[in-house]
């Protein structure tokens, strides 16, 4: 078996306005990336959306109503005041929930061993009820609640090293003690949440690092916090909430990663879900706004990825 890999050309047909970070040339840069010949064995499948009915076990029925009906005939219109839509970006947005429920399909199917989603926009930050930070809807719940629904999942455990704390996914988890959210993130940075002491129904795992914090911090939060969290926990599933932001090259915040500490991580998350759920992990592309580390960071985590 090999890596799943999930794109699709549908994902460069969400727009927003020039300069804005959330661009199309995110998605270009990575498939040059993984086009390298290092890379040929991945399985690569296209995307399709999900229903309205399966966005919404994430989000109010009147959300998800919402957002259709914000989608301009032409031009961009604002959801909020990061936040972007274009005529394609509702199919873009389900399409990336349905490319994750494909991941998922697939890997716990034993298709693949393990699968990386390259979709945009982003959806950590979207809530229950209101479109933030670039994000429509929250790809990762979704998937894990597919996960649940579909294939009787018990536990699924959303490890997220954006950058920015996943607001919308704890949010929208607080109370499930079913899912379980571990985040490292920059604190402060937007969005505010991600305290050590925001814990929900004790299904919660925050370890903020401090800005100009490298490597060996965050592999210290990922030791002492999350990677003990998920191990007590014994998922059924892993879904990691992959951003790259952290990153030292990223102009909208400021740790210090480096490729081979978001290939560490991969490793170390791989070593759990062999233990505890057959090696079953979907990887879900959130930030990352310098191309150049973005595509050499997702690379080290897919090539991380089909060493399994």
């Amino acid at each position: 078996m090999t890596t799943l890999l999930v794109t699709d050309d549908v994902f460069l047909e969400h727009k927003v306005p020039e300069g804005h970070p959330e661009r199309p040339e995110r998605l270009l840069a990575i498939t040059d990336a993984l086009a390298d010949g290092r890379f040929a064995a991945l399985d690569r499948r296209g995307a399709r959306p999900v229903d309205d009915a399966t966005l919404a076990t994430a989000h109010t029925e009147a959300y998800v109503a919402s957002v259709r009906a914000a989608i301009p005939e032409s031009g961009e219109a604002t959801l909020d005041a990061d936040t972007y839509v274009s005529p394609m970006s509702f199919v873009a947005a389900a399409s990336g929930a349905g490319g994750a429920c494909q991941a998922v399909d697939a890997v716990i199917a034993g298709e693949v061993s393990n699968a990386f989603c390259a979709s945009r926009p982003p959806g950590h930050h979207a809530e229950a009820d209101r479109a933030m930070g670039f994000c429509l809807f929250a790809n990762a719940v979704i998937a894990a609640r597919h996960a649940q629904r579909v294939h009787g999942a018990e536990r699924v455990a959303i490890i997220d090293w954006d950058v920015h704390h996943g607001n919308g996914t704890q949010a929208i988890v607080w109370s499930d003690p079913s899912i379980l959210y571990g985040s490292t993130h920059q604190m402060p940075l937007y969005p505010g949440t991600g305290a050590a002491s925001e814990t929900g129904a004790g299904n919660i795992f925050n370890a903020p690092l401090a800005p100009e914090s490298g490597g060996a911090e965050f592999e210290e939060a990922f030791s002492s916090v999350l990677l003990p969290a998920v191990n007590a926990f014994a998922p059924d599933l892993i879904i990691i909430s992959a951003g790259f932001d952290a990153h030292w090259r990223d102009p909208l915040a400021s740790l210090n990663l480096r490729e081979e500490d978001f290939a560490w991580a991969t490793g170390e998350v791989m070593r759990l879900a062999d233990r505890h759920c057959g090696g079953r992990i979907v990887g879900l592309l959130e930030g990352g706004y310098d191309l150049q580390g973005l595509s050499a960071s997702v690379a080290a985590h897919v090539e991380t990825l089909m060493k399994a």
